[in-house]
């Protein structure tokens, strides 16, 4: 077997390893990448919500990473939850200096549960110092206003692709001018499951639209994370950009519809189907 594409997942510790650094070690297994990992922040955490977060100290993120890049030869970088304003700028250092190819910033702002994960500060910094550094962002709506400073209250899950694609091209416009290149706004949680793709390129904007339908499942926890971490994975297979989101989406899609029941809240995807059942 030949060596395999090392994918770095810079993100928190869930310990239901439905989301965060292990959840990415999974999900970078199945699709045939290596990964290693910087622990950002550890939580407490299960598939009923997050409990407490505690960002690791930024001096250990700074030599975790680049410890790293001396040492092995990244191909992607997958962006995470960053906990604090100091691990987001050793981050934004690390970028800067290193020049990793197709970053992926997943910019993960607070849980399902409503937990932030990340302070003030930390937004600031993802806002001035790290959009401008990465490859492509994977922001929900929600997600993608904030980003903007933006009210996300006119998007409902319930509205039609129709009455919602205005708005979402609208956010990712927004998103380009404070310097993103390649932005993926997700909508797993929108009635048409469609994902919105926008690059910005010798200054023209292209589109494309990845239609999807919403399913009625449980097993939801780490999802953005793994469309997150399947997205650098194709990337850094050699895809171009429009087909690592084709292939991070049907990805994300088989793995909910495999899961099996995980704890008593929302579970995890099964990161790893099609593999041998255990005997």
């Amino acid at each position: 077997m030949g060596a395999r594409p090392i994918v770095l997942s810079i993100a928190g510790y869930d310990p239901s390893s439905g989301a965060g650094v292990t959840a990415d070690i999974k999900t970078a297994a199945a699709l045939g990448c290596y990964a290693v990992t910087c622990i950002t922040a550890l939580t407490v955490q299960s598939t009923q919500g997050v409990f407490g977060v505690e960002p690791v100290r930024a001096e250990l993120v700074r030599q975790t990473l680049f410890r790293l890049a001396d040492d092995v030869a990244i191909a992607a970088v997958r962006i995470g939850m960053l906990g604090s304003g100091e691990v987001a700028g050793v981050v934004a250092d690390f970028l800067r200096q290193s020049k990793p190819p197709n970053v992926v910033l997943d910019p993960v702002l607070r849980s399902s549960s409503g937990a932030s994960l990340v302070d003030a500060q930390g937004l600031g910094v993802i806002r001035e110092r790290l959009l401008p550094l990465c490859d492509v962002i994977t922001p929900n709506v929600d997600e993608a206003a904030e980003l903007v400073g933006e009210n996300s209250g006119a998007v409902a899950s319930s509205d039609s692709w129709e009455s919602t694609l205005p708005r979402i091209r609208g956010l990712a416009a927004k998103l380009h001018e404070i310097g993103c290149q390649g932005v993926v706004i997700t909508g797993g949680h929108l009635a048409e499951a469609n994902d919105y793709l926008s690059v910005w390129d010798a200054g023209r904007i292209t589109e494309q639209v990845f239609p999807g339908v919403r399913l009625d499942s449980r097993a939801t926890h780490g999802t953005g994370c793994a469309f997150a971490t399947a997205l650098a994975c194709g990337l850094a297979r050699g895809h171009s950009l429009p087909e690592a989101v084709d292939g991070a989406k049907a990805y994300v899609r088989r793995a909910i519809l495999e899961a099996y029941a995980v704890g008593q809240g929302n579970g995890p995807m099964n990161h790893l189907y099609g593999l041998d059942e255990p005997n």
